[in-house]
């Protein structure tokens, strides 16, 4: 099944809201966040559909025009159901100047035999800030599907002005590299990875500092945070559930979609 996905969000008078969209089955977006007084627009992505299928292919794309400022959620768990072949999907983001553009989604559940590549492309223009995140579990552990998936990979590109200032790639195939040993995942079953950069020119040193003492005390997980060199950092997590690695990612972005170094 192909599936699309085009959002744009707009600000006027000060506040974002949804400006266009156009969705195909099984898509559909909700705004949420009524609420909010900061005004962003808060928009959930939901599904009909149970998980992503063998030949699914999937194009999102997003534009956050000039002063917007969008949170995207997801509604929950994504699973990669069994394949003949495989899934892919395309991500794109378009940040005009002045923009946020944040989007932390709930865990991936690859079934066995999965087969997934995703496509992250993000254009950022000046004085923006972004924050995505992934989080991959090993599959259905009470089942017994424990790293039996066989291909997921998730690439990511953020460019700035033409120029790349940013690019990660994910590959796991637990059957050539098993993911359980030494210098791998070891004991641990879960992944989490998040990425924050802005092109405000607001260093995060002390935030690095401050999400290093939020993380400390978690218990049965590990972690490990670096600078950007353009102003962001990249945070990766191991654990044993994907829950816990979520509210974390949640804290963390609650705090920096809210971040002011004039009050740090």
């Amino acid at each position: 099944m192909n599936a699309e996905l085009n959002i744009v969000t707009g600000c006027r008078d000060g506040k974002s809201y949804l400006k266009d969209v156009f969705v195909s089955p099984p898509f559909r977006v909700i705004p949420v966040g009524q609420l909010k007084k900061d005004g962003g627009a808060y928009l959930m992505i939901t599904s009909s559909s149970p998980g992503i299928l063998s030949g699914d292919h999937y194009a999102m794309n997003i534009l956050v025009e000039k002063n917007a400022r969008l949170q995207l959620l997801s509604q929950s768990y994504q699973r990669l159901f069994n394949m003949d072949d495989r899934a892919t999907q395309n991500f794109t983001v378009k940040m005009e100047p002045d923009t946020s553009f944040f989007y932390v989604p709930h865990p991936i559940v690859p079934h066995e035999n999965s087969t997934f590549i995703s496509t992250n492309t993000i254009y950022i223009e000046d004085n923006c800030d972004f924050m995505m995140g992934e989080i991959i579990t090993c599959g259905r552990k009470h089942h017994g599907e424990v790293f039996k998936y066989a291909h997921f990979q998730n690439k990511t590109e953020v460019i700035h002005k033409e120029k790349l200032i940013f690019k990660d790639n994910i590959l796991l195939r637990p059957q050539a590299i098993p993911l359980d040993s030494i210098g791998s995942l070891e004991e641990f079953t879960h992944q989490g990875t998040l990425v924050y950069l802005n092109t405000k020119k607001n260093t995060v040193e002390q935030v690095i500092e401050e999400i290093f003492e939020m993380m400390s005390p978690e218990k049965e997980l590990e972690f490990g945070i670096s600078s950007l060199q353009n102003d962001g950092f990249v945070l990766r997590v191991l654990g044993l559930g994907g829950e816990q690695i979520f509210d974390c990612f949640q804290k963390i972005q609650e705090k920096m979609w809210h971040f002011n170094p004039k009050l740090l």
